[in-house]
């Protein structure tokens, strides 16, 4: 399996998943139909990536691209998971967007795939941090759609999900920073370097924080808290691949 034959893979993925966002928003209800369908398109992308991890004999999450590749899936997942629980129909059509719009990222701009992996990734802790951030990363997505999906309708009703979709990916964002310290204490012999990755992801974990803790004891504005989930996903952006176009991230030991 190459990188070549991703297109096919998206394709039958991506008609899954529309057709999924489709029946869920042509349902007065919730739908069984959807959820099927978008979990078949998350089997076929499944198979690509399984099939891709073999081909290279290590984890695809070393370049963009296979982040990229990897937050499209958990964006679906995240956004079925939700509207399994919650049944917000129009959710699981905006995660399919912004899934898609990842995927034809990687169609228009696809990267070298190689099988080297540098020897600060040829640890223990190179799939479970990766892969925990990038699912805390689109459960966050989820409760920022949320959050503007309040915003635009000025109600409140929304905050009860966003507050457990905040938890959930708070808890996964923590344990993604523990485990990089863990990792970073094996590879460079310090938990924590303040180079500029490091220093966005303590700063989204912070605002994230404060979200959380104004909901636990009541204070808060509407705005200022939907303001907050804002400025945590931006920062979320900035962590994840907007510290590349910094000049200081040419010395980040985050640059492989």
């Amino acid at each position: 399996m190459t990188w070549s034959e991703f297109i096919w893979f998206a394709i039958a993925a991506g008609l899954l998943w529309i057709a999924g966002a489709v029946v869920a928003l042509a349902s007065r209800s919730f739908s069984r139909t959807a959820v099927w369908l978008t979990g078949a398109g998350l089997c076929v992308y499944s198979a690509f990536i399984v099939a891709l991890w073999i081909a290279l004999q290590r984890p695809p999450l070393r370049t963009m691209g296979e982040t990229r590749l990897w937050y499209s899936f958990f964006v679906i997942l995240s956004g079925l998971l939700t509207y399994r629980r919650w049944h917000y129909r129009w959710l699981l059509f905006f995660a399919t967007v912004i899934s898609l719009v990842f995927v034809m990222v990687n169609l228009l701009k696809p990267e070298i795939h190689d099988q080297s992996l540098m020897p600060a990734l040829q640890s223990f802790w190179f799939v479970p941090h990766v892969t925990v951030y990038i699912f805390s990363y689109s459960v966050l997505g989820c409760a920022f759609i949320l959050a503007l999906a309040g915003w635009v309708r000025r109600t409140d009703c929304y905050f009860s999900t966003i507050d457990r979709l905040v938890y959930i990916g708070m808890a996964f964002l923590t344990l993604g920073m523990m485990s990089g310290a863990l990792w970073a204490k094996s590879a460079w012999g310090n938990f924590w370097n303040w180079d500029p990755k490091e220093t966005w992801a303590a700063i989204t974990w912070c605002i994230y924080l404060l979200y959380i803790h104004l909901r636990l004891y009541g204070r808060g504005s509407r705005t200022l808290l939907n303001v907050l989930l804002t400025l945590g996903f931006l920062c979320m952006q900035m962590c994840w691949y907007g510290v590349n176009y910094l000049s200081a991230a040419k010395e980040s030991l985050h640059v492989y």
